[in-house]
């Protein structure tokens, strides 16, 4: 861990959320010399008893060079090293269906030319090690049951609700009943220099901020839900399938993916519109039909039928939320990240690792504005909010766009892969990339997961390539049309010479020929 020079004076930082972001923010403050306070509304996320907001896991990370990139920054090697040991690398889809003679087939799509790999982590495993890292730094103080309830950005107060047992108070002194029963949690007032929001897409740090600021907001449910189920390692304890893909089972409307996870189980998803799940939990008994029909090959060969339907009855069956607001900060006293400002779609795998990158950008930004440069409160304030305001500006854009992808890639997931038009774009991009590298060619998927360009960069960059490729195939089109009336008016040899490369360039201008190339 590297102390930043010359911050003789310290902040408060308040980070609300202790997720794997609001667990990174901490790390990237304290190392600054800052002193941290992490509010967690939910009991201590290592204790197996704790509840999740959702009464389940969530959907198995994956966790990308974005992610990795920023976890490295905060300079705890040994850290992410750990972490990295505990995750699963996926080197591609694996994508399953069954033929028309009802045989079963599975074909693996390689994610990366470079044999590049995104890595199934699980969120439990990834907090605690980020919580345990937050446990050993003197400066930061952990407080779990801590419900944020109010807070004023212009005085730098906010206000929690200690969830303890034992707080009811259901008589007098005198051990009478009460006519009015005060059960209200004891709350708290805190001061802060700044306070970090990332509480996720729920956020009660946005929704206080919005007091303040004039935030524009989209909130966008899809016609979408999921339940999670398992696939249980092998009675040798052995996974069941490859461990290094991410499993799909595509399908026009609905998919089931399947991570694999470190005890040799898979962790399962079914995403689906709600007029299936309504009809299988009206007639449960449709349920292995429905598996059997749309996703071969899960039941029985994977999960038996008294599984599918225990798992598909007790956990939840729940809605998937997309949320884009702007700015994600109000003057120099808050700034939202993660979830709770941009809640995006789990099809692009960027949830965690955008919200890891919001993490290095910020921090990065408060370096570059000299936040930590100067002892003066006035003047650190003013460069705190100049960092924030810059970090509104380059953030939102990115974080838009991998909003907009996410939503997009659900399409790509459950049909796309098994598209003609998708494999053959594929196939080109990769080949230009693998054997051409100084043209810069890669496929939006390489962009988006193994390197940390601009989200709204990389869609630039494979807008460009989709025009290129099409201005390619046109003319290899017209060719082809030209040729088939030339075989009708010459022979064979004016035909090869009507279609040279050198009389097709020699017609041309130069110079229009030139600005077409480089444009």
């Amino acid at each position: 861990m590297s102390e930043i020079p010359g911050n003789p004076k310290k902040q408060k930082v308040i980070v609300v959320g202790a997720g794997p972001v609001g667990c990174l923010a901490a790390l990237y403050a304290a190392s600054r010399g800052d002193d941290v306070e992490v509010y967690e509304l939910r009991g201590d996320l290592r204790d197996p008893s704790t509840v999740p907001l959702n009464f389940t896991k969530s959907i198995n990370l994956a966790l990308s060079e974005r992610g990795i990139n920023s976890m490295r920054r905060c300079n705890r090697s040994r850290l992410v090293e750990s972490i990295q040991n505990a995750a699963i690398p996926m080197r591609g889809r694996m994508i399953h269906g069954r033929d028309a003679t009802g045989q079963l087939w599975e074909a693996a799509q390689a994610y990366d030319v470079h044999d590049r790999a995104i890595n199934a982590m699980d969120r439990g495993a990834l907090n605690n090690a980020l919580l345990d890292e937050l446990e050993k730094t003197p400066n930061v103080t952990l407080l779990f049951n801590h419900k944020l309830t109010g807070a004023d950005f212009r005085v730098r107060k906010a206000w929690f609700e200690r969830r303890i047992s034992g707080n009811t108070l259901d008589s007098i002194s005198s051990g009478e009943p009460r006519s009015v029963v005060f059960d209200r949690a004891p709350e708290v007032e805190v001061t802060f220099d700044f306070l970090i929001g990332a509480d996720g897409a729920h956020s009660a740090s946005r929704y206080h901020m919005m007091k303040f600021a004039r935030v524009d907001y989209q909130q966008e449910y899809i016609d979408t839900l999921w339940c999670e189920f398992q696939i249980p390692p092998t009675s040798e304890g052995a996974f069941r399938i490859s461990p290094n893909h991410l499993h799909i089972w595509p399908g026009s409307e609905f998919m089931f993916i399947a991570l694999p996870s470190g005890d040799k189980s898979f962790t399962c998803t079914l995403f689906a519109p709600s007029i299936h799940y309504i009809a299988l939990e009206r007639s449960p008994q449709n349920l292995f039909e429905f598996f059997d029909t749309h996703l071969p090959g899960v039941c029985p060969n994977l999960i038996t039928p008294d599984a599918l339907r225990h798992q598909f009855s007790v956990n939840p069956h729940l809605p998937l939320i997309s949320i884009k607001c702007k700015p994600h900060h109000f003057e120099s006293s808050v700034v939202i990240i993660g979830d709770a400002a941009h809640a995006v779609l789990p099809f692009y795998g960027q949830g965690l690792n955008a919200g890891m990158e919001d993490v290095r950008i910020l921090f990065e930004l408060l370096d570059h504005h000299g936040v930590y440069a100067t002892d003066v409160v006035d003047t650190r304030e003013t460069a705190r909010a100049a960092a924030f305001q810059a970090y509104t500006d380059y953030r939102v854009p990115d974080v838009h766009t991998i909003n907009d992808l996410s939503k997009q890639n659900y399409v790509e997931m459950r049909a796309g892969v098994r598209s003609p038009l998708y494999k053959i774009r594929k196939y080109i991009e990769e080949t230009l990339d693998r054997h051409v590298p100084r043209l810069g060619w890669q496929t939006q998927y390489s962009r988006v997961s193994f390197s940390n360009e601009r989200y709204s960069l990389a869609v630039k960059a494979t807008e460009r390539q989709g025009r290129l490729l099409t201005m390619g195939l046109t003319s290899l089109l017209a060719m082809m049309v030209v040729g088939l009336v030339g075989i009708g008016r010459a022979s064979s040899s004016q035909f090869f010479r009507l279609i040279s490369p050198r009389r097709t360039l020699t017609g041309l201008s130069m110079g229009p020929f030139a600005k077409t190339a480089i444009s």
